[in-house]
């Protein structure tokens, strides 16, 4: 399976396509910074540990704040 720019080298595995899809579809629902029982929830159904569901969110979040011309960690400032 080729990259899709999600990310998902930097996980240490490749994900299925069923994965990414509930990733994506949580992603761009607003839920960019899941937490607590969304996050568990999530992981479960991806089959992946929370530690690695939360690492894809947040490599995810970089990219999509590169995308919109923001800096890639919030609240940072580079000129």
């Amino acid at each position: 399976m080729a990259s899709n720019g999600s990310g998902t080298e930097a996980l240490g595995t490749r994900l299925a396509e069923d994965q990414l899809r509930v990733l994506e579809e949580n992603f761009t629902r607003g839920g960019r910074n899941p937490e607590g029982a969304t996050l568990a929830l999530i992981a479960a159904e991806c089959g992946l540990s929370e530690e690695e569901t939360l690492k894809w969110f947040k490599m995810r979040n970089a990219q999509w704040r590169k995308a919109e011309g923001l800096p890639a960690e919030p609240g940072s400032v580079k000129d």
